[in-house]
């Protein structure tokens, strides 16, 4: 795919992400301002006013910047989880995940059960993109998938869908790690299942045999391990309620838009 030039107020997105990751830093850091409820709701609109910015400032359609090949570097760091301990995971990896399979389901019209080499077949997409992460780190790399919204019209989702929860292979102490984000990202042109990093599958560490990847959004965002994406109305019903397993255990904003 030949390297796409983001337009001109893409230069705006350095000011809405150090928003978005300093109202993140105090939901984490105040355990006190946390557990009150009214405190919580109005961090909750100011939220959702940073999401109505960005979507106002840059379009729904707006490109994350691509880079040259030139510009990627050595690794991608392995973050969060570098191996789910999860049985069903480790026999996948044993047998380089032969008989894995991404389940689409929920308000769709045809839920379909995807065999990986069946998504590898599919028409690819790839991009060289910045991950950047909550902690400060951001690193450059080349990633190879298929566009989410490919699948999604595979399936049909239904017009009640609103969003998407990415069920994943991985746990950590609070419990099973999961995402969701809008129909908008989902359906955004940079939005992708990957299944390769820099020309080689994607390592273990790197969340294998497939993640997200929703490039105008911060690291925590990009779901590793996925094994099932669920088409919802409503991510507040799945798990804590906070849309993904930072936010439920942390506090961290759903939108973490940059």
């Amino acid at each position: 795919m030949t390297a796409r030039t983001p337009p001109t107020i893409l230069t705006r997105r350095a000011l809405v992400g150090s928003l978005a990751v300093a109202s993140g830093g105090l939901l984490s850091g105040c355990d006190a301002l946390n557990a009150n409820q009214g405190w919580r709701d109005t961090l909750r609109l100011a939220e959702d006013g940073n999401m109505a910015v960005q979507r106002a400032l840059l379009g729904s359609g707006a490109l994350a910047r691509e880079y040259s090949p030139r510009d990627i570097g050595r690794s991608v760091p392995a973050n969060g989880t570098r191996a789910p301990a999860d049985a069903d995971y480790l026999r996948q990896a044993a047998s380089s995940f032969s008989d894995w399979t991404l389940a689409i389901d929920g308000l769709v019209e045809r839920p379909t059960r995807f065999a990986l080499g069946q998504i590898r077949s599919l028409p690819r997409q790839t991009q060289i993109t910045r991950h950047d992460c909550v902690e400060g780190w951001s690193a450059i790399g080349k990633w190879t998938g298929v566009n989410l919204g490919l699948l999604l019209d595979r399936v049909k989702v239904r017009d009640s869908a609103r969003y998407l929860v990415f069920h994943c292979a991985d746990s950590l102490r609070a419990g099973p790690y999961y995402e969701s984000i809008d129909m908008a990202d989902a359906r955004h042109p940079q939005t992708m299942i990957a299944w390769a990093l820099n020309d080689e599958l994607l390592p273990i560490g790197n969340g294998a045999p497939l993640r997200l990847r929703v490039e105008r959004q911060l690291g925590y965002k990009h779901a590793k391990y996925v094994r099932r994406i669920e088409a919802v109305a409503d991510y507040r019903l799945s798990y804590g309620g906070g849309g993904g397993y930072w936010e439920d255990a942390a506090g961290y904003e759903w939108y973490a838009g940059i």
